[in-house]
């Protein structure tokens, strides 16, 4: 193979310049520790360390007995129209909201008082910093700071990088949100599984994820993607009074639906906290295109993530920020938004009934998008049966940190289903199963 080198550093340096090159393709096999420390003639200690600085620099992969190989770029699963949506199916898969319940963005962009910044200008606008403020203050009573970022996934990515290195652990629910799991693998992160139920996280789980050396918390406090579970008040102090006993774990808030969420907020943060951010992107009620989050957090984490906001490279597009300020100061928009709490919620509600009716249990009401079908047969088959009666949803593995846990459960977008469509899928629903349930292994 050609892997040259004495020292681990040589060593490394030889298989980072055979990828590079091409010689090594991905998921090709490194040789074993004890054979290439007999090649070289070195000591296998020094193979080990080359192999393990590999790995922490994300060029290697080990795979327990299956050795150490190079890595490849990881397939991800993502959302929307095209991911999992096939051919004439009704689309109960994309996790999108309804069109017909967001606002205006050309319009709002063409209101107000908006001029073309140009480079040293400040970053944030303003007039929707003052907002932000203010709404974070409803929820936060300890000091904070606001920035803006390129949507929620972008806040948490930088998040994680400002405090955390390759290989550390992250504690994330279980099941998950796609962008959350392929942040974590993108960046080289360990993923520490926390089971959720119908109040959110599980604080037994948390406490073990902390234990096993976590260093910092994704939590989604209300419409939890995919289960829609939402923090009670009680789950809520359970997590913050576990969470106070690691004060300097970094605690990430996801609260991607605030606008529309039928739950209310519940905070985790324990007010000791020294590393924190609560993250609201508006997404969810304003548009998936305009790719904004509003970030608060304390004034060392706010830093370093300003650090990589910089206002000459990266900040994100004034032109932007100005159509969010003019639509979240819009009252025909805050009525919108009363719309689209009642209808998601109603959607929703209306799904699980429906379900229930036909046998399909569904554990509790969810908020959001998304109801969470557990079932007690492998999911990729229903998907599959689903598919052919012209449904389309996701399968839960597809949510899991683990790709081989929750293949007993689909997620089903309500977001625009209407009554007929939710009485005949129910109904749909449950023929497959039991179609499946009666067929011989």
């Amino acid at each position: 193979m050609g892997i040259k080198g004495t020292t681990a550093a040589e060593i490394a340096g030889s298989v980072r310049d055979q990828v590079a090159s091409g010689e090594l393709a991905p998921r090709a096999s490194l040789p074993p520790v004890r054979v290439l420390a007999a090649e070289l003639g070195v000591n296998r200690n020094t193979v080990a360390l080359a192999y393990r600085r590999l790995v922490e620099a994300g060029v290697a992969e080990t795979r327990g007995r299956g050795g150490t190989v190079v890595a490849a770029v990881p397939q991800l699963a993502r959302e929307g129209v095209g991911a999992g949506v096939g051919g004439d199916c009704v689309d109960l898969a994309s996790g999108n909201p309804d069109p017909v319940l967001l606002p205006d963005l050309l319009g709002a962009a063409r209101r107000g008082d908006y001029s073309p910044p140009l480079y040293g200008a400040p970053a944030v606008d303003p007039g929707l910093d003052a907002w932000a403020r203010a709404d974070f203050a409803e929820d936060i009573d300890q000091p904070f700071r606001t920035l803006v970022t390129h949507g929620a996934v972008d806040a948490t990515e930088r998040l994680l990088n400002a405090h955390l290195t390759r290989g550390d652990l992250v504690a994330i629910e279980d099941p998950c949100f796609l962008a959350s799991i392929g942040t974590l693998r993108l960046s080289g992160y360990r993923s520490a599984p926390v089971a959720v139920d119908g109040a959110g996280m599980r604080p037994d789980a948390l406490r073990a994820a902390l234990e096993a050396g976590a260093r910092a918390v994704v939590c989604t406090p209300r419409a939890h993607n995919p289960t829609g579970a939402s923090l009670t008040e009680e789950r809520a102090a359970d997590l913050r009074a576990i969470l106070a006993e690691h004060p300097q774990v970094l605690v990430i808030e996801d609260d991607h639906f605030s606008a529309v969420s039928a739950r209310p907020y519940h905070r985790v943060t324990p007010p000791g906290s020294t590393r924190w951010a609560l993250v609201r992107s508006v997404s969810k009620f304003l548009g998936p295109d305009l790719r904004l989050a509003l970030v608060a957090a304390d004034a060392e984490t706010t830093a370093r993530l300003e650090a990589r906001l910089s206002a000459g490279t990266t900040w994100v597009s004034r032109l932007l920020q100005h159509a969010a300020r003019e639509l979240l100061l819009d009252p025909r928009v805050h009525e919108l938004h009363e719309r689209a709490r009642e209808f998601y919620a109603g959607r929703s509600g209306l799904l699980v009934e429906r379900l229930r009716a036909q046998g399909v249990e569904v554990l509790y009401r969810p908020d959001g998008l998304n109801v969470w079908v557990e079932l007690d047969i492998d999911a990729r088959v229903v998907v599959a049966a689903l598919a052919q009666r012209g449904w389309a949803v996701r399968p839960g593995h597809l949510f899991a940190p683990d790709p081989a846990a929750h293949h007993g459960a689909i997620r089903v977008t309500s977001s625009t289903i209407t009554e007929p469509q939710a009485e005949e899928f129910a109904a749909e629903l449950a023929a497959v199963l039991a179609e499946l349930r009666s067929t011989p292994n």
